[in-house]
C-alpha cells in the first residue's frame, strides 16, 4: 500500500503552486478584495490553460479526468496564496453534480464550459445543511421559490446550481435571478443571496427521489475546502516561522526564544497530520466509499478548529505587524475563517459525522 503522492500528483502539486507562488500576488489579492470584483482575470484564464477547471471532468467533456484528491491539492494551491478566483462551486460542486445527476443533455451543455473557463456555476446548497433566515427552496411545477443564502462563487456565475427542500437539484439560469452580493469577512470570494419567486428551472433527473447527489456534492466541497484551510494555514505557519527568523528583539531574532519556538512547533505540529487526513478522506471516496462520508465531515471539522489555531498563533508571533494591510496577513486569517463556516460549522458536520456512524 502506498500512503504517499505518487510521480503525476507530486508534479500537479508543484506545477500548480509554483505557478500561483510567482503570479498570484499580494497585490492582486488586495486589488479583488478592495474591488469587490469576483475573480481576478489574469488568473483565471491562466489557471484554464493548466486544467484546473476541469480537473473534476470527464475526457470526453473537455476536462482532464482526475479525481477527488488531485482537485485537494489544487485546492491546497489555491489556498496557499488565498487565489481570488471561483473553484469550489462551480469546478468542484457543480461538476461533480452534474456528472453523477445531470441528463445527457445538460452534461454537454454545461460540462464544456466549466472545464474551458467559459462558464462559472454557483453553488447554493447551504438551505441543505442549517438555515438561519430561510425558509428553503420549494418546487412547483418545475419552477423554484423561496430564498439560497451564501451562494458559492455567485458574482461570477453564469448559472446556480440549488438544491431544493425535497433534495432534488436544479440549474437556473443567471439572467433569471438578481444575486445580491454579501460581504463577508473573505474578499478573495464572492458569495450571495438570490431569491427565487417562481423561476423556471432545470431539475438534474438523476437528483430526484435520490439524495445521494447531494450529499456527495455537499461532502467534496467539504473536503475540498479543508484542503484550501490546510494550504491558508500553512503560508500562515510558514510566515511564522520567516518572521520570527528576522525580527529582532533586545539584540536577538524572536526565533531565539523558547515561547516563540514553542508557538511554532505547536502550530506545526498540530497542522501537519492534518495533510494525511485529506489524503485519506479523497482515497476514501474511491476506495472505501463506506466510510467516505464520516471522513468528509471529520476533515472539514478537524481543519476548521485546526486552521483556527494555526491563524491565531501565527498573528500572535507576528505582533503588531500582524494585523496590518501592508503584510497581509489578514488575508489567509479570513479565509480560513469563512472556511471554517461555509458548508457547515464544525459542530454540525461532527454531529453529520456521528449519524453517518450510526451513533446518533
Amino acid at each position: 500500500m502506498d500512503f504517499a503522492l505518487n510521480d503525476e500528483q507530486r508534479m500537479l502539486q508543484e506545477s500548480v503552486s509554483r505557478f500561483l507562488t510567482t503570479n498570484c500576488t499580494l497585490d492582486q489579492v488586495r486589488g479583488v478584495a478592495e474591488s469587490g470584483g469576483a475573480r481576478d482575470e489574469t488568473l483565471w484564464n491562466e489557471l484554464t490553460n493548466l486544467g484546473v477547471h476541469g480537473v473534476l471532468i470527464g475526457e470526453e467533456y473537455g476536462g482532464v479526468n482526475l479525481g477527488y484528491l488531485e482537485a485537494a491539492l489544487i485546492a491546497e494551491a489555491l489556498g496557499a496564496t488565498t487565489t481570488p478566483v471561483p473553484f469550489v462551486g462551480s469546478a468542484v460542486i457543480a461538476a461533480v453534480a452534474l456528472q453523477a445527476a445531470g441528463s445527457e443533455e445538460q452534461k454537454d451543455a454545461w460540462l464544456p464550459k466549466i472545464a474551458a473557463g467559459e462558464a462559472v456555476i454557483g453553488a447554493g446548497l447551504t438551505e441543505q445543511i442549517g438555515r438561519r433566515e430561510s425558509e428553503g427552496i420549494v418546487v412547483a411545477d418545475g419552477k423554484l421559490s423561496g430564498k439560497a443564502m451564501f451562494v458559492l462563487d455567485a458574482g461570477a456565475a453564469d448559472a446556480f446550481l440549488l438544491a431544493a427542500d425535497d433534495g432534488s437539484l436544479h440549474i437556473v439560469e443567471g439572467d433569471a435571478v438578481s444575486v445580491t452580493r454579501l460581504k463577508t469577512i473573505d474578499r478573495t470570494r464572492s458569495v450571495g443571496e438570490i431569491v427565487l419567486e417562481g423561476v423556471p428551472a432545470d431539475v438534474l433527473p438523476g437528483s430526484i427521489d435520490n439524495d445521494e447527489p447531494l450529499l456527495t456534492a455537499i461532502d467534496i466541497g467539504r473536503l475540498i475546502l479543508a484542503a484550501d484551510t490546510l494550504g491558508a494555514a500553512q503560508t500562515m505557519l510558514d510566515k511564522a516561522i520567516e518572521y520570527a527568523k528576522e525580527r529582532r528583539q533586545f539584540n536577538r531574532v524572536i526565533g531565539s526564544f523558547q515561547a516563540v519556538k514553542h508557538m511554532c512547533a505547536e502550530m506545526a505540529a498540530e497542522l501537519e497530520p492534518t495533510r494525511s487526513l485529506i489524503w485519506y478522506t479523497a482515497h476514501a471516496y474511491t476506495a472505501i466509499p463506506e466510510e467516505a462520508r464520516a471522513m468528509a465531515c471529520h476533515a472539514k471539522a478537524h481543519l476548521a478548529e485546526v486552521g483556527q489555531f494555526v491563524a491565531r498563533k501565527s498573528t500572535e508571533v507576528h505582533g503588531g505587524m500582524g494585523i496590518t494591510d501592508l503584510l497581509g496577513l489578514h488575508y489567509w486569517f479570513k479565509r480560513i475563517g469563512f472556511n471554517r463556516q461555509l458548508l457547515g460549522t464544525p459542530e454540525l458536520v461532527r454531529e453529520e459525522a456521528a449519524a453517518a456512524q450510526g451513533w446518533t
